[in-house]
């Protein structure tokens, strides 16, 4: 496990298990209290957490499966009736959130205030679009994301 850790903070490109949100409790909290923005065909909400308020939503002590960036990819059945359109989407969009998602984590790693930040991307097209154009919207998803956690 530590040469997971040690290969992640190095820039590593793999997309570990401590990225993915998959906690009930915090994803409750993301939907409920987070901000939100729409940049078409996604509507993307995200909530930064510090050390107290991510040790409220667990009995004992913070998992060590929490990693600094947390990222969970939706695609709803209404929009993507069938299911191979919605695993295609799926693997889409986390294959470009995975290539272009290092300077975020920079930055979140760099501040001292945010100890989790956590990111809801909901694809809310009604068609498939190719990689290249979700690729050029994750970009501008995260610069955007970016720029709010500094404000």
């Amino acid at each position: 496990m530590e040469k997971d850790l040690e290969s992640v903070q190095k820039g590593s490109l793999k997309f570990p298990k401590e990225e993915r949100l998959h906690h009930r409790s915090l994803v409750e909290g993301l939907f409920r209290t987070g901000k939100s923005f729409y940049e078409f065909p996604f509507r993307i909400t995200w909530k930064k957490l510090n050390e107290e308020e991510l040790q409220k939503n667990f009995r004992n002590n913070i998992p060590d499966a929490i990693g600094r960036l947390q990222i969970l990819i939706s695609v709803p059945k209404k929009k993507r009736r069938h299911a191979i359109d919605r695993v295609l989407l799926r693997r889409r969009i986390r294959e470009a959130y995975r290539l272009n998602r290092l300077a975020l984590r920079q930055q979140i790693e760099e501040s001292s205030d945010v100890r989790t930040l956590s990111i809801g991307m909901v694809y809310i097209h009604n068609q498939n679009l190719p990689y290249a154009t979700i690729e050029e919207k994750i970009k501008l998803i995260l610069e955007k994301v970016g720029k709010k956690i500094e404000s």
